[in-house]
């Protein structure tokens, strides 16, 4: 719950930074902007996630059952993560619309762009919303729906091998700094829980997938994902070898 009880001021300290940058611009002959100090935030933390790889779940996060799976010729054969960027409309973000497509519940009614989605049954393993809650459809031993027809290094089926994670966003609007923390955490718990997997068998929708998807898009940062990838591992290794404390 918000708290609405304190006013929005700014601390004097930063009343002279501003000041100082106002005056030091106007000398300059520069057009000035001032950013607004951000609102102070009461939201809930993040819950902590975990993986379960016999259950084949991510712990921490929501979990609401796609009837749109099926199972994995090999469940063993977990070899490939598959990044996504989805919205419902197309640019909308916060809606219920993408876990009603996944859930079969769509109304093809409901807006003039889901007519075209009528009886499609597709599904993802995860689903990162734009404020970092995490929510689950498929186990992560079952199939998702989620590559349609793809390839990656030269095999095809993808559905077949890989774990599929949505990020709601579009391909040219920027992902939040906590999509991206959130992302890296879970697929360095998924590394450490599925020896197929590994940080060179991550890709996006559209390298598995070209000509026909396009997602995650330019917006989505692989420097930045890679760079916090790296930094979660690092974080694990050194937790496992008993040099930070979990």
């Amino acid at each position: 719950m918000h708290n609405n009880h304190f006013p929005h001021r700014v601390k004097p300290a930063k009343l002279s930074l501003i000041v100082m940058s106002l005056a030091l611009a106007a000398c300059a002959g520069r057009p000035v902007l001032v950013q607004p100090e951000p609102p102070l935030s009461f939201a809930t933390p993040l819950p902590p996630l975990s993986v379960n790889p016999e259950l084949g779940l991510l712990l921490g996060a929501e979990q609401r059952r796609s009837p749109h799976f099926d199972e994995r010729s090999d469940p063993a054969d977990i070899s490939l993560l598959v990044v996504h960027g989805i919205s419902l409309p197309p640019g909308q973000f916060g809606g219920p619309h993408i876990d009603e497509l996944f859930l079969g519940t769509l109304d093809g009614n409901a807006h003039p762009y889901f007519d075209a989605l009528r009886g499609l049954r597709v599904s993802s393993h995860l689903l990162i919303h734009r404020d970092g809650r995490v929510v689950q459809y498929v186990p992560f031993d079952k199939r998702a729906w989620h590559a349609g027809q793809s390839s990656f290094a030269g095999r095809e089926r993808c559905n077949d091998y890989s774990i599929g994670i949505e990020l709601e966003g579009t391909d040219d609007t920027p992902y939040e700094a906590v999509q991206y923390q959130r992302l890296a955490r879970i697929v360095a718990l998924l590394i450490q829980s599925y020896p197929g997997l590994t940080p060179e068998r991550i890709a996006g929708h559209s390298e598995i997938a070209p000509g026909r998807k396009t997602d995650p898009g330019l917006a989505f940062e692989w420097g930045r994902f890679r760079t916090d990838l790296a930094a979660a591992l690092a974080t694990d290794q050194s937790i496992a070898a008993g040099r930070v404390p979990p």
